[in-house]
C-alpha cells in the first residue's frame, strides 16, 4: 500500500526545508513550489549530476547578449554541433548533429567556437563543489559525474538529497550555470533519473519502482546496448526493457553469453558498478575539423601546432605528463588514421608534442590517395593527444646537458603566464598565426 502524502518525505530545493511528510503544494518556509517528494527520498545516496547544455550555458553566462538566442557550440559548416542550448533544441538541433543540418533547422542560431580550455576550468570549479559534498566523485566527462554520498549525513547534518540540492544551489550562485540531478541506489537509475526533468531537474528513482520505471523504455537505455546489440534484440522482438524483463536470465545467457546474464540484471534495475573516485585519465587530446579539406603539409602543420599547445596546457593544468604522442587524421573519404610514437621521457611541453607529431603527419601526407601514386590525400580533420599519462612530478631528471629542454620549458612557462593574465589571444608564436587567420 502506498504511503499517504503526509507520510512521504518532502524537501524544498530552494531553502532546503525538510520534513518527514506533508501535502502542501508550497514550501511552508519560503513559499517555493520546487518541492521534492519521494517515499525513499531519505534513504537514497547515489547520484548522477549533469550540467545543463554545459558549453552553451557557459557561453551564455559569459555573454549575456546570447541569453535569449539559440546558441550552437561547434565548428564551421564542416564540423558538428558539440552541444546547443535549449532554445536551439526546440528546432530539432541536438549534439553530434552535422553543422549544416543544425543550421538548416535553425538558421538564426548563433554559432560559437568551442573553448575547451575554458570549459575545463569551469568543470574544475564544479568538481570542487562536488568534492565539498563527498570525496567519492567519479567524473564521466567535463559536464557530468557520479557521486556517492553514503555516510555524509553526519558530516553535513542533512540527508544526501538535501546536500545535493545545496550543491545545485552553490553551482548556480557561484559559477552561474545549472545542473540536473538524478538520485537513486545505483548508477544506471541515477543516470536515467538525471534526464527526467532537465534543465534544473532533480529526479528520484527508488528501489520499489525500478523495474516498473524501466519497463516502458527502449532497450538502448541500458549500458552496453548499442546499435548492434539493439538490432539483435529487436530481431527477437525485444524492443523495450519490459520485453527483456520477460526473458529469463538463463535464456539471455544462452543467447549472448556473460553479457546476456548481465543484461538480465540491468533490465531489472540491478547494477553493482561502484562509484570509482580514483579513475585516472588515460589520454588528453584536442582536434579540429577544417572548413575545407587540406592536403598541403605546411597547412596541416600550421593546424597541428595550436592543438599541441592546447594539449600541453591541459596536461600542465592537470599536473600530468605523457610518454606516447598520438596523431589522429580523418581523410576526405572519412577514413580515420591513428598513429602513435613514444618519446624517450615523460613530457608536457607543446614543442615536444609537435616535434613528434609533425614527422608522423609528414609521413601520412606523403602517402598517395587511392586514386593513384600522383593523387594527394586530402584530410578533413586533425587531432593530437598524449597517452600513457603519469603525474608530472614523476618526470625523471633529464640529461644535465639538455639545455634545449630547459629553454623550451622556460619559454612555454612564460607564455602560459602571459596568457593566464591577459587572455589566450595575447601572445602567439609565428606558426600559430596562420591557423588563426585561416579560420577568420
Amino acid at each position: 500500500m502506498a504511503p499517504r502524502d503526509d507520510q512521504v518525505p518532502v524537501l524544498c530545493r530552494d531553502c532546503l526545508w525538510h520534513a518527514g511528510g506533508g501535502a502542501d503544494e508550497r514550501c511552508i518556509r519560503c513559499g517555493s513550489m520546487r518541492l521534492l517528494r519521494h517515499p525513499e527520498l531519505d534513504s537514497l545516496t547515489l547520484a548522477h549530476i549533469d550540467c545543463d547544455a554545459f558549453y552553451a550555458t557557459v557561453e551564455k553566462r559569459d555573454n549575456p547578449d546570447l541569453a535569449d538566442k539559440p546558441v550552437i557550440v561547434g565548428g564551421g559548416r564542416r564540423g558538428v554541433a558539440l552541444t546547443c542550448c535549449y532554445i536551439a533544441r526546440r528546432y530539432g538541433v541536438h549534439s553530434a548533429m552535422p553543422m549544416f543540418k543544425a543550421l538548416a533547422l535553425c538558421p538564426q542560431a548563433v554559432v560559437v567556437r568551442p573553448r575547451m580550455d575554458h570549459y575545463a576550468e569551469v568543470s574544475h570549479q564544479v568538481r570542487e563543489i562536488f568534492l565539498a559534498a563527498t570525496p567519492i566523485v567519479e567524473p564521466v566527462s567535463l559536464d557530468e559525474a557520479y557521486l556517492d554520498l553514503g555516510g555524509t549525513e553526519t558530516l553535513h547534518r542533512r540527508h544526501p538529497a538535501a546536500t545535493l540540492a545545496e550543491v545545485a544551489r552553490r553551482i548556480e550562485r557561484e559559477i552561474g550555470i545549472t545542473v540536473s540531478i538524478g538520485l537513486s541506489f545505483n548508477k544506471l537509475l541515477a543516470k536515467l533519473a538525471s534526464e527526467m526533468d532537465k534543465p534544473r531537474g532533480f529526479g528520484v528513482i527508488g528501489q520499489a519502482e525500478a523495474e516498473g520505471f524501466l519497463a516502458a523504455r527502449p532497450v538502448r537505455v541500458l549500458p552496453g546496448v548499442g546499435r548492434v546489440m539493439a538490432a539483435k534484440l529487436e530481431a527477437d522482438g525485444i524492443t523495450t526493457v519490459g520485453a527483456l524483463q520477460r526473458v529469463s536470465r538463463a535464456e539471455l545467457a544462452h543467447r549472448f553469453g556473460a553479457y546476456g546474464a548481465h543484461l538480465a540484471e540491468l533490465a531489472r534495475g540491478r547494477d553493482d558498478r561502484r562509484v570509482e573516485p580514483d579513475r585516472e585519465a588515460k589520454t588528453l587530446s584536442a582536434e579540429t575539423t577544417f572548413e575545407s579539406d587540406l592536403a598541403d603539409a605546411d597547412a596541416l602543420r600550421t593546424e597541428l601546432w595550436p592543438l599541441c599547445e592546447k594539449v600541453a596546457r591541459r596536461l600542465k593544468t592537470a599536473g600530468l605528463a605523457g610518454r606516447t604522442v598520438v596523431l589522429k587524421l580523418k581523410t576526405a573519404s572519412f577514413q580515420i588514421l591513428t598513429r602513435r610514437r613514444q618519446v624517450k621521457q615523460l613530457t608536457h611541453l607543446a614543442e615536444d608534442l609537435y616535434a613528434v607529431a609533425g614527422p608522423l603527419l609528414d609521413k601520412e601526407v606523403a602517402q598517395p590517395a587511392d586514386g593513384g601514386p600522383k593523387t594527394r590525400r586530402r584530410f578533413r580533420l586533425i587531432g593530437v593527444g598524449m597517452s600513457d599519462l603519469a603525474p608530472a612530478e614523476s618526470d625523471p631528471i633529464r640529461d644535465l646537458f639538455d639545455t634545449g629542454h630547459v629553454r623550451r620549458a622556460k619559454i612555454e612557462e612564460t607564455i602560459d603566464q602571459v596568457r593566464e593574465r591577459f587572455g589566450d589571444e595575447s601572445i602567439r608564436l609565428g606558426r600559430g598565426l596562420a591557423a588563426r587567420q585561416r579560420r577568420r
